[in-house]
Order: structure tokens, then C-alpha cells, then sequence
């Protein structure tokens, strides 16, 4: 009868142990584990800028960039390049376990009609809406107008 038990626990705690490292893919709710990196802003030298930033995905659910706000415009818009043309976009998609890119030359963030020209050193707060995870905000730090991450 010993035995039996002790068999069965172990079974019972190997099942249990297994059904939790099938759920650590995504957290606790089931949403996107979603992490911002690189952020920037080149100094606008006109009334738009643009932003760049990383969006990692650590989990087994997809999710979408659905749009960006913030108080230094009324006017922010995602943008994708295609064929050297830049057009807004409705959504970028955040593929599970891989990241969404936004950089100079590719996929951006548009600051339009700017309420305040920021300067180098300062920093844009922004708020990032998604299809399923909460909003994340984030600071963009305001680099040189030529700044270019990939360059250094």
C-alpha cells in the first residue's frame, strides 16, 4: 500500500509539474508578456518626429500595436515603410515569443503637429495600446537629431 501511494504522488506531482511548464509560455491571465527597449526620439527639427522602439514578446500569445498616445501631440500615428513610402497603419503585429521593430528606415511611431519642440536630453512620455495586454507607457529619450542606434 506504501508504495502504491508514494507512486501515485509522484505521479500526481510530475502531472502537476508538467501542466504548470505548459502555462509558463504566457502569464499568469493569459495575456502577452510584453517588455519595451532601445526607445528613443531624434530631436525634431521640424513640427513631427518620430519615435523608435523594441517590443519584445516573452510568451505564446500574440498580440497587436494598436496605436500610440501622448501629450506632446494630438497626432500620433503608426507608420510602416514600404518601398521608401511611409503610410499610417491600423495595427503592427507582435508575433508570441519574437518582437516588433520600430526603427529609422522601417516601421515607426509619427509624431505630427507637435505642441512642443523636445530637446536632446529631455524625455516623451507615450502610452502603447495593444490588442490584448494593458497599455504600457513609456519614456522616450530625446537623442540627436542624426541619433541611430544600430550605428554605434
Amino acid at each position: 500500500m506504501n508504495r502504491r501511494t508514494t507512486t501515485l504522488s509522484a505521479s500526481v506531482a510530475l502531472a502537476a509539474a508538467l501542466a504548470l511548464t505548459g502555462c509558463s509560455s504566457s502569464s499568469e491571465d493569459g495575456k502577452p508578456d510584453l517588455k519595451v527597449s532601445g526607445a528613443f526620439m531624434p530631436q525634431p527639427v521640424m513640427d513631427m518626429a518620430g519615435g523608435f522602439l523594441t517590443i519584445k514578446n516573452d510568451s505564446g500569445t500574440a498580440d497587436k500595436l494598436t496605436s500610440v498616445t501622448s501629450a506632446i501631440s494630438d497626432d500620433v500615428t503608426i507608420h510602416e515603410t514600404k518601398n521608401q513610402k511611409m503610410q499610417p497603419v491600423k495595427s503592427f503585429d507582435i508575433p508570441a515569443n519574437g518582437e516588433l521593430k520600430l526603427a529609422r528606415g522601417g516601421n515607426h511611431i509619427m509624431f505630427m503637429e507637435l505642441k512642443t519642440k523636445p530637446k536632446q536630453g529631455e524625455k516623451v512620455s507615450i502610452e502603447l495600446h495593444f490588442e490584448k495586454s494593458d497599455p504600457i507607457k513609456v519614456d522616450l529619450p530625446v537623442e540627436a537629431a542624426n541619433h541611430n542606434p544600430q550605428q554605434h
